[in-house]
């Protein structure tokens, strides 16, 4: 699957997530675990969707092995983030190094994104080229 459906995929399921999430917030009156809510939303949702754009803007990128890596790490990083900030807000000690380990997890693999990006774009054409049919 290339990397922008993966994307596009998830994006909508952690939005719908986040929604259901919200609103039982709304409901509950407890809001304690908003910043997790906000994490996911923005993580889930705004970046995935961000990086979809990206994959489908650049097709051979989009193709590449390492572009759904970065993605697959990308989703379970925020998805373990979001766990231990939902932890920490909720009064969870264990939640602190959940969080913590699982933001340098997102930001290493935002660095691999940035990398595909800022490569030569001539390198990145023949390092992910597809052969010829």
């Amino acid at each position: 699957m290339k990397a922008s459906v993966l994307c596009f995929r998830f994006a909508v399921l952690l939005v719908i997530a986040g929604m259901i999430w919200g609103i039982v917030m709304g409901i509950s009156e407890d809001h304690s675990t908003m910043p997790a809510h906000a994490h996911l939303n923005l993580l889930g949702w705004v970046s995935l969707f961000l990086f979809g754009i990206y994959y489908h803007l650049h097709p051979a990128v989009d193709r590449s092995r390492l572009a759904s890596l970065q993605v697959w790490i990308w989703i379970v990083g925020t998805v373990i983030m979001t766990i231990g900030v939902g932890l920490v807000h909720s009064g969870h000690e264990i939640g602190d190094p959940i969080a913590a380990v699982s933001s340098l997890l997102v930001l290493a693999d935002m660095l691999l994104f940035g990398w595909l990006v800022f490569r030569e774009p001539d390198e990145r054409t023949k390092r992910f080229a597809v052969p010829a049919e």
